[in-house]
């Protein structure tokens, strides 16, 4: 099916982060190893994400060229940290001090994605109601392994799981409403409304005068 104009990356970044969320949760709950977390890391939540991310920047979409570029950048670094961790083990191994990594890095690196995470939750409350659930599914989640890496509280990751699972359905969700709006050319998947509204603050401070531009 030939597509008119620009095409959504968003498509592509939303199911890129779904699917590789979801594989790290399935090896979370013993389901798979991390072979094909990592490739999928690398390929699909990294490589693919990001590229999305940098579609975004063309169409103007500061939110998505944020998130997607920093999300694909996230998995291809969380990828590298996995593979360091295998070759540290090993025997004659080349890793040296400066690239050693500990679990307690993993839980600070973490965290630095959490606190990023919390800005974007703030934006996402102004999208629409579904983005504004999986961002706090994801700060959930994200808070949830901080505590499994920097205190100790491994009983956290299945909970963890569950709650990321979540937040990867809701991103295919947020795809799916996309890709079945112009397929189908109706919302049959609603994404509900912001969860913020700054119309009538934005009304106000204008005095009524300017209303606000409609979205294409």
């Amino acid at each position: 099916m030939a597509g008119q104009g620009q095409g959504n990356p968003a498509v592509v970044g939303l199911a890129g982060f779904g699917i590789t969320t979801l594989l790290l949760q399935f090896h979370n709950l013993g389901w798979c190893g991390t072979g094909v977390v990592f490739c999928a890391a690398i390929i699909v939540g990294g490589a693919a994400q990001f590229i999305a991310g940098l579609q975004e920047f063309k169409c103007g979409n500061n939110f998505g060229y944020s998130a997607f570029t920093v999300f694909g950048a996230f998995w291809i670094a969380l990828g590298m940290i996995w593979l360091i961790l295998d070759l540290q083990a090993t025997q004659n191994t080349f890793i040296g001090t400066h690239l050693k990594i500990t679990p307690s890095d993993i839980g600070i690196f973490l965290l630095a994605f959490t606190l990023y995470a919390a800005i974007m939750w703030v934006a996402s409350l102004r999208i629409s109601g579904m983005m504004a659930f999986t961002f706090t599914t994801l700060i959930i989640g994200f808070v949830g392994l901080d505590l499994a890496f920097l205190a100790g509280m491994k009983w956290l990751v299945p909970v963890v799981a569950v709650d990321l699972i979540v937040c990867s359905l809701c991103a295919w969700y947020m795809m799916a409403h996309i890709i079945f709006l112009q397929v189908f050319g109706r919302d049959l998947l609603p994404v509900g409304s912001p969860w913020i509204s700054t119309g009538q603050a934005a009304h106000d401070a204008s005095g009524g005068a300017s209303p606000e531009p409609s979205e294409a």
